[in-house]
């Protein structure tokens, strides 16, 4: 058997981080950085999506979530990922995605899937830095009716959003924490 967690790692090191000298990445939060972590050079690779799907799966199932999504487009492969390899498993988790912002047109939906008022879920990152993009796919998921049993990353950069999730009620569970990856 593979050992997911250990080629993930592998892959996290070859392909997303990059590391500067000096603070030349500009995050999503505005703040400059001198690392930066690019995992959709993973989430979006066959490789990589099966080694993320089957990690999560095996963090969730006992919990037996009814469905798995976040925020559009950081989550969306994960959850894809997630859903195929538990239907694999003949245990299906739906995916959902949440949009930034309601449908314009149509029904006004912002989030997209077979997830109903009731359905328990875990909502998925890619990288957690302050969380807001985390809480934001809470507040819509529980504006929408669904119970958040957690926030699942594959990365926490260990800059408040642990905290910031817990300020408001849930829990994040990441993969790795980044200072794993900046000692070596």
């Amino acid at each position: 058997m593979m050992d997911f967690k250990k080629r993930l790692e592998e892959l996290i090191i070859e392909r997303a981080l990059k590391v500067a000298d000096e603070p030349i990445f500009k995050l999503s939060s505005g703040k400059m950085s001198n690392y930066y972590l690019d995992l959709r050079t993973i989430t979006l690779d066959p490789e990589g999506g099966y080694i993320i799907g089957n990690l999560i799966y095996q963090m969730v199932k006992d919990r037996k979530p009814d469905a798995v999504g976040g925020l559009t487009l950081g989550a969306d492969p994960i959850a894809y990922a997630t859903s195929l390899i538990s239907y694999i498993n003949n245990d299906p988790i739906k995916p959902f995605v949440v949009r930034k912002e309601p449908k314009g047109h149509g029904t006004g939906k912002q989030i997209e899937g077979n997830v109903k008022p009731g359905d328990n879920v875990f909502i998925l990152e890619d990288v957690v830095t302050t969380a807001g993009s985390s809480l934001k796919a809470c507040k819509v998921a529980k504006d929408f009716g669904l119970n958040v049993l957690g926030v699942i990353a594959i990365v926490d950069r260990e800059e408040g959003g642990e905290e910031n999730l817990k300020k408001e009620g849930f829990e994040l569970i990441p993969i790795f924490k980044v200072s794993y990856f900046l000692k070596k």
